[in-house]
């Protein structure tokens, strides 16, 4: 809880600051995620083309079809859970830049919990694919 006086101002003015650098920290992550999904879609490009190079020398084209697709659902998959995590950073920047103004701050674990999820999901997937394109 915030006293209510006139020297209060700087230490507000703090809180909003470190606010918005942990908003811009969120933000960094999202766009991460969002650029190793699209690193692994366009992987699958990769691919194709390998695929293409592999078949003209006579190997298996359905595992490595199968790798490509992979691939593409995955890097997509990660470009939509770096979107959700920017929107949700804003809306709990939002909330917490409330909060502040009203001298008042209630912890919220939403973010952290979808962030935990999230990494989870890729590793899963990462360790679905190693594996797939062993076999």
């Amino acid at each position: 809880m915030f006293l209510r006086d006139k020297n209060n101002e700087y230490p507000r003015a703090l809180t909003h600051m470190s606010n918005e650098r942990t908003f811009l920290s969120w933000i960094r992550t999202s766009i991460a995620v969002m650029a190793f999904g699209f690193v692994v879609e366009k992987f699958a490009l990769f691919m194709m083309k390998f695929t293409e190079f592999l078949t003209s020398a006579g190997q298996n084209r359905a595992k490595v079809e199968s790798v490509e697709h992979f691939s593409s659902k995955t890097g997509l998959l990660l470009i939509i859970i770096g979107e959700v995590i920017a929107l949700a950073a804003f809306m709990k920047y939002l909330n917490t830049a409330r909060q502040i103004k009203h001298e008042q701050y209630f912890r919220s674990i939403g973010l952290d919990i979808l962030m935990t999820i999230a990494i989870i999901a890729i590793a899963v997937l990462f360790t679905v694919h190693l594996i797939e394109s062993r076999m």
